[in-house]
Parts: C-alpha cells; sequence; structure tokens
C-alpha cells in the first residue's frame, strides 16, 4: 500500500524512476546534487515506492522534539559536524555487524552536506566506503528530467583523484533545483 501511494505521488508530481538497485547488500548511497529542500522528500517518496531499508545520516539540528522522532523513525542518525567524535568509525561498526550477520546495510549521505553552496565535497562518505570496504552507489535528482535514479556500485581504489572523476563523470549532466549551488566534485585541499 505505501509503496503505491509513494509511486502514485511521484508520479502524480511528474518523477521518473530510473534504479535498477545493485546486488551488493552492503554499500554508501551519496545523493548529489543536493540543492533543495524538496530533495529529502523525494528520496523519502522514492524510498518508500521501492521499499528499500537506508538509512541517512543528517545534522544532529534536525533531530529535536517531535522532528526527531520522524526522522529517526525514517532511518535517521544525526552528526554533529562541528566536533569530531569518530562518527565514521560508529558507521564503520554498523557495516561490520552486517557482514557478520550477512545483513544488509546502506547509509545515505549527502557529500556536499548542505543545501548551499560549498567550494567542494565533505570527504565522509570516502573514508567510510574505503574502511568498511564497501562500494559507494551514486544516486541523483535530476530536476531537468524529472528522473531519479542510481547509477552503478563504484569500488574505491583509494586513488582520491581517480575516483573522484568517476563521479564526476557520472553526474555531469546531472541538474539539481538550484543548479549554481552545486559543489564542485572535489574535495578540500589539505
Amino acid at each position: 500500500m505505501l509503496q503505491r501511494l509513494c509511486r502514485f505521488i511521484l508520479k502524480l508530481a511528474g518523477w521518473h524512476i530510473d534504479i535498477r538497485l545493485p546486488k551488493e547488500k552492503r554499500y554508501v548511497l551519496i545523493g548529489y546534487p543536493h540543492t533543495s529542500n524538496q530533495d529529502f522528500m523525494l528520496a523519502m517518496l522514492v524510498k518508500g515506492a521501492l521499499g528499500v531499508r537506508f538509512r541517512f545520516v543528517a545534522k544532529h539540528t534536525l533531530f529535536w522534539w517531535p522532528l526527531g522522532v520522524l526522522m529517526r523513525a525514517l532511518g535517521g542518525i544525526a552528526v554533529d559536524r562541528r566536533v569530531s567524535t569518530g562518527f565514521i568509525t560508529q558507521l564503520v561498526a554498523l557495516y561490520q555487524q552486517a557482514k557478520s550477520s550477512d545483513a544488509e546495510c546502506i547509509i545515505g549521505m549527502m557529500p556536499e552536506g548542505t543545501r548551499s553552496y560549498r567550494s567542494e565535497w565533505k570527504s565522509g562518505f570516502y573514508y567510510l566506503a574505503v574502511q568498511a570496504d564497501v562500494p559507494v552507489v551514486p544516486a541523483y535528482l535530476d530536476f531537468s528530467t524529472k528522473t531519479i535514479g542510481l547509477g552503478d556500485p563504484i569500488y574505491l581504489s583509494g586513488e582520491v583523484e581517480s575516483d573522484l572523476q568517476q563521479f564526476h563523470n557520472f553526474y555531469s549532466k546531472v541538474r539539481g533545483r538550484y543548479h549554481h549551488r552545486a559543489a564542485p566534485i572535489k574535495f578540500k585541499s589539505r
């Protein structure tokens, strides 16, 4: 029932789903570009339409009462980006637990970390995938074609520039709602 309702809402809004779910049970799901408040609602509708269970990382300020109850029920994991707390290590442990029990573990992250313009991507998703030894599956909401899709899993090599080039190639034609807010696909220089 929920799947049909979500599909109906997406269709009514003019969105097309172009998704072939990966065979992998464990991966990091990234969404780019993240430029509007609608991105979250569309992602949750697709989650419902496909019956996919994934958790997602969101800033801790979204987890206030009573919204926090809903965010957690939808699969939200709060992160306080102002402090270094070993958050990636905690997420790696979730993947390790899932692997030991042969369970699914999909965690969604937005590499930009915000809807506002940033000059680069945040690297947490990358290091999570490397440390957990899982691929990254790129997802997109293309407002120019009203298409929601997934790419094939990308197995990271650890060669940051060549790995980022794969994301650049995949996302080169995707347009967010406010395309001028999309961050360039690069990490902060160290």
